[in-house]
């Protein structure tokens, strides 16, 4: 089935416009470090200046995401500013075999750390041989 899509009418202003000035975000990707064990993954995200007030993270259709915004703690208003924080954005695809209800993350000192427990079916299992 289609759907009927209206094009817009194309007018000409007399006088451009000027464009408006307005604060852009800007994200970094975090470097992150992948670790596997018979439990699950852990995942470690280096994201310096976010505090927990300042931390997002979802799982939505499969996809983790991870948003940090930084705050800078120094007192009284910057005169010059040469280094500034950067706000961290970067999302992965999660098999199906992590358990996202229990997920746990931590963060200590600029460093995320999250916790990606396999599923029960999904973990290791050595089978046992009987000798008849």
């Amino acid at each position: 089935m289609m759907v009927e899509k209206t094009v817009p009418e194309v007018r000409q202003e007399t006088a451009p416009r000027r464009e408006e000035t307005r604060a852009q975000e800007r994200y970094v990707t975090p470097p992150v470090d992948i670790y596997e064990d018979g439990t699950g993954l852990t995942v470690v995200a280096d994201m310096p200046g976010v505090g927990r007030d300042g931390l997002d993270i979802r799982v939505e259709d499969g996809i983790l995401t991870l948003k940090g915004v930084t705050s800078h703690t120094a007192p009284g208003t910057p005169i010059a500013r040469e280094y500034q924080l950067m706000n961290f954005f970067r999302q992965f695809e999660l098999a199906e075999t992590v358990e996202v209800d229990r997920i746990r993350a931590e963060l200590k000192n600029g460093v995320l750390t999250l916790y990606l427990p396999k599923k029960e079916k999904a973990k290791p299992r050595k089978i046992e041989v009987n000798l008849n």
